[in-house]
């Protein structure tokens, strides 16, 4: 079972908009020593959108190096066209990751029946696992608790980033799926009542800023010590908020280059760095939350 802490990676760039791999490198360190269970590359947080086929599967293959076994690593394999997925899928098969993070395909709208085929034939193309990736609020479809059931018998799929932030579909969803399904929050807003109520872990953001404080909260509410959970969640609770002040990566791109973790703040358009008011919001929260004092 995939559990924990589990960190939605950005993907570090030059100032010419290549990627930085040495600082990609360092990164992977970071999250290993901070004690994180895992983390995703080149998911939708590591701008997926923006890397062509050959930079995505190197970001990934550096990713596993540097983890070298010492972590879980999720690679992010989600197209709105079922074959690009498939090419990607196949394309990684050889990488040394532990799972695909698999999003629903955007744009197109396809309904429950088409999503349900659409992971099908992607789980069919590679003995790696799948987790299932649930964003409506990006995607512009919803993967609903019946589809994710039908879903779970398959041998591959393995388990769901659900991202809607409703604890009630937390529970519908594990009321229907088998106990070894992996749960895991894709908001971070709502992650700690998520955990409280039967999650097994968390695909977070804020994680890259705040890696050993969000594994802590996963582990002490495996423990169900939920009371000191809580009081390092309330803590982070202006991060949760305020990395999403503008559209995602962008904010916590530049907590990460703020905090000199990274060592620009570079995207690849469309995406720009954040605007300063944005900037002065992420500061804040930063200053408050305890991860910069000056």
């Amino acid at each position: 079972m995939i559990r924990g802490s589990i960190v939605a990676l950005i993907t570090p760039m030059h100032e010419d908009g290549t990627v930085d791999y040495q600082s990609l490198e360092q990164l992977v360190e970071f999250h290993v020593n901070a004690g994180s269970h895992g983390v995703v590359a080149v998911g939708t947080t590591g701008e997926s959108a923006t890397l062509p086929v050959d930079e995505h599967v190197k970001v990934v293959e550096t990713v596993v190096k540097q983890a070298a076994g010492r972590i879980k690593v999720l690679a992010g394999n989600g197209a709105n066209s079922t074959s690009e997925a498939i090419e990607l899928t196949k394309l990684m098969a050889n990488s040394g990751i532990d799972a695909f993070l698999n999003v629903t395909p955007y744009y197109n709208k396809p309904s429950q029946k088409g999503l349900i085929a659409h992971f099908e034939a992607i789980a069919e193309c590679s003995d790696i696992p799948q987790i299932l990736y649930n964003v409506p609020g990006r995607c512009a479809v919803d993967l609903l608790p019946e589809a994710v059931a039908h879903l779970s018998k398959h041998p591959k799929i393995i388990g769901i980033k659900e991202a809607t932030g409703s604890i009630e579909r937390l529970k519908e969803i594990k009321a229907l799926v088998p106990n070894d399904f992996s749960l895991l929050s894709g908001d971070d807003e709502t992650s700690f009542a998520f955990l409280q109520n039967g999650g097994h872990g968390v695909i977070s953001v804020t994680a890259n800023v705040a890696p050993a404080e969000i594994a802590s909260i996963c582990n002490l509410c495996a423990e169900g010590q939920y009371a000191q959970a809580k009081e390092i969640d309330d803590n982070l609770q202006v991060l949760h908020r305020d990395l999403f002040v503008e559209s995602n990566p962008v904010p916590v791109k530049w907590a990460m280059y703020r905090m000199n973790k990274i060592k620009h703040c570079v995207f690849r358009l469309p995406l720009l760095p954040p605007e300063p008011n944005s900037q002065k919001v992420i500061e804040q929260a930063l200053r408050q939350s305890g991860f910069i004092n000056d």
